[in-house]
């Protein structure tokens, strides 16, 4: 749990102050639920496709006194709906998918001058290979590798920050069979 948890606030220091943040794919509140503790200032909301989740985020929230939206829905439909397209400062996500499809994901919920962070359990050269064109489409720029290894472990992670320059054409995300193509 430590592990997770360490894990989850690896970006903390990098998200603005009082900003609104996506916690995509949020399953038991990683990284959101943390990235809350350490950073109060931050509006979260914790986006999940099993009701079953978020009910639990909801229970958790409430007995940790987390302020937090929890909101059942995928990845692919919030992109889509007014009241979460393009409305935070900040996405992130933590063991969701692989960059193109995460991407696709994340990048439509981030205004302009945003960014996404996503936080990866192994090197992140693969993934991103042939990605830009992809991130370019999405709105994205400037794409930061950090590496980091997590005390108590010998694993190393990737922490990828992708900034938003422009919006996100209308048709994307696709549909979960056209992600990441």
């Amino acid at each position: 749990m430590k592990k997770h948890f360490k894990d989850s606030v690896q970006c903390a220091d990098i998200i603005p102050n009082n900003a609104s943040v996506a916690d995509v794919g949020s399953g038991a509140g990683f990284p959101g639920v943390p990235l809350k503790i350490v950073r109060p200032d931050i509006s979260i909301t914790l986006f999940d496709s099993l009701n079953k989740r978020i009910s639990f985020l909801k229970h958790l929230c409430g007995e940790l006194q987390i302020d937090a939206e929890c909101v059942h829905i995928r990845a692919e439909d919030a992109g889509h709906r007014p009241e979460y397209r393009e409305k935070f400062d900040v996405a992130v996500s933590r063991a969701v998918a692989k960059m193109p499809v995460l991407a696709e994901y994340c990048l439509p919920l981030v205004k302009q001058g945003g960014q996404m962070l996503a936080m990866k359990s192994k090197s992140i050269t693969e993934e991103l290979t042939n990605t830009d064109r992809l991130i370019k489409t999405l709105g994205g720029v400037d794409v930061r590798v950090s590496y980091y290894i997590i005390e108590g472990t010998d694993i190393q992670h990737s922490l990828v920050q992708i900034k938003k320059k422009s919006p996100t054409p209308k048709k994307y995300p696709r549909k979960p069979n056209q992600l990441g193509k």
